[in-house]
């Protein structure tokens, strides 16, 4: 069967459990899988870069946003900031009493915090990790459904576990579930020592 898009992973899915009491499950099922894929899974493929006008000490970070890849003001010349943990940028903060051109910056919940606070309105590029392009029946696929649907389907599969209780097959579905993130995140750590590139994906804050 066929595995390129969400009506087709939901068909393989219920194939694969033989649970008809769990096929209106199936849906919540590859929800969570994409959420314990996005706790784990760090490619070039998520990145996406943003521009913003930073003129106060906090800002939004987008709402996919993930992790944060860098974080950079466009000055001339370009001026990298460098990330601190929340403890370290109030610490630096206690010390940095005057505005001026923020240079170190943390997350802070849903904002990003810069240190010192602007003394002026910078343009500033952040590339972070973003959320998958959740699948629906409005959203057939996305690039990890495309590259890698044995993720997908071993990751949905398991969520199926606490209906299943001993069955066998979930060891396997853990393994194979397991291999796949851990060969797409060595492909993509690979091609980006090797030279390889892939440009962020582009857009702007409002």
């Amino acid at each position: 069967m066929a595995l390129s898009t969400y009506t087709e992973l939901k068909a393989s899915v219920a194939d694969w459990l033989v649970r008809a009491d769990l096929t209106s499950a199936i849906p919540d099922f590859i929800s969570l899988a994409e959420a314990q894929i996005e706790r784990k899974l760090r490619t070039r493929q998520m990145l996406v870069r943003s521009d913003a006008s930073i003129d106060t000490e906090y800002s939004a970070v987008p709402s996919d946003f993930l992790d944060t890849k860098s974080f950079k003001l466009n000055t001339n010349p370009v001026t990298p900031m460098r990330f601190e943990t929340i403890e370290s940028l109030d610490q630096l903060a206690a010390k940095t009493n005057a505005a001026g051109k923020p240079a170190y910056f943390s997350i802070v919940g849903n904002q990003i915090r810069v240190v010192p606070t602007p003394d002026t309105t910078y343009t500033a590029e952040l590339t972070y990790y973003a959320k998958l392009s959740k699948l629906s029946s409005s959203n057939a696929t996305n690039w990890l459904l495309t590259s890698s649907p044995d993720i997908y389907l071993y990751g949905a599969l398991l969520q199926a576990a606490p209906y299943l209780q001993d069955d066998a097959r979930i060891a396997v579905w853990s393994a194979l579930y397991q291999s796949g993130l851990d060969q797409l995140q060595l492909a993509d750590d690979r091609s980006t020592t090797s030279g390889g590139s892939l440009a962020a994906r582009a857009r702007t804050l409002g």
